[in-house]
């Protein structure tokens, strides 16, 4: 599931590839950008913001990408064979001389000035990776509605950028409360330290094949994915239920033995347990 270190990855492997090379390819493969062409413009780099990437060219031209749920940005080799899906979900290809870079299922593409990017992502809140992270900032667009659910309130953009589904239900174990707890309920010695801790989390995965939150061997995550197996720590089994504004529930899991606070009503249907294997992360 691509999050801010997913992103970040992505936006490393397109500036190692395309940065200082002039487009021999360019094709825009969705309807209001089919006439553009790019070739023979100097990609000058990509850089994440959150969770979107902004590739830019000579110019005063930014490629604008989301990857939402299933895009995702693939780097070949010349001559090596595409195998990021079938062709018509391929939405954008770059080429250079040496490397071609290939955005399949990306739900988000717009080209835009460079100079009106932060029309895109003005909105968000400070880049839990990036050069503009604050974590004081970020602690205060969190508590600015402290009856919002935590889990609610980590997955909102304004208030830092980069967190995920995983990273939320991982965070509100390791804090141990609930997604459900209102902000505002966060014990202040907890609340503190949560900017730091999701920052910490992101950093040390940002350069990871395999995502992990614990020091465990044979697990990766506290709860997400777990539902309905022991938890980690005291062997209840994890739960999950859907949290959101009901048009975009998200998964959410949780130890209802290790943390405190709120939860949905006992007896609500849960998912069945999934299975998760070691297997490096998609390369998004």
């Amino acid at each position: 599931m691509p999050e801010g270190d997913t992103v970040w990855q992505a936006a490393k492997r397109l500036h190692q590839a395309l940065a200082g090379q002039a487009l021999i390819r360019s094709d825009f493969r969705v309807a209001k950008y089919a006439t553009v062409d790019l070739t023979g413009r100097i990609v000058l780099g990509t850089s994440p913001r959150g969770k979107h990437l902004l590739t830019r060219f000579e110019g005063g031209l930014t490629l604008h990408t989301h990857l939402r749920m299933e895009g995702v940005w693939k780097v070949y080799g010349t001559g090596e064979r595409w195998r990021g899906g079938p062709a018509h979900q391929v939405r954008a290809v770059l080429g250079t001389a040496d490397h071609t870079a290939v955005g399949y299922r990306l739900q988000v593409l717009e080209l835009l000035r460079t100079a009106e990017e932060q029309r895109v992502v003005g909105h968000l809140g400070p880049d839990l990776l990036g050069p503009d992270w604050d974590p004081g900032r970020a602690l205060t667009n969190l508590l600015s509605d402290p009856v919002r659910p935590l889990g609610e309130a980590l997955l909102d953009q304004r208030n830092l950028a980069g967190i995920g589904n995983v990273y939320k239900s991982e965070l509100c174990f390791l804090l141990g409360v609930t997604p459900w707890l209102p902000v505002g309920a966060l014990p202040v010695d907890r609340a503190e330290k949560l900017p730091a801790l999701a920052k910490r989390l992101l950093e040390v995965n940002r350069d990871r094949p395999v995502r992990q939150t614990t020091d465990l061997h044979l697990h990766d995550l506290f709860v997400y994915g777990r539902a309905l197996r022991p938890c980690l720590r005291c062997g209840t089994p994890v739960r999950v239920a859907g949290q959101g504004n009901g048009s975009q529930e998200r998964p959410t899991y949780w130890c209802p033995t290790c943390q405190a606070g709120p939860s949905p009503t006992p007896g609500a249907p849960t998912r069945r347990p999934e299975y998760r294997s070691r297997r490096p992360r998609r390369a998004d």
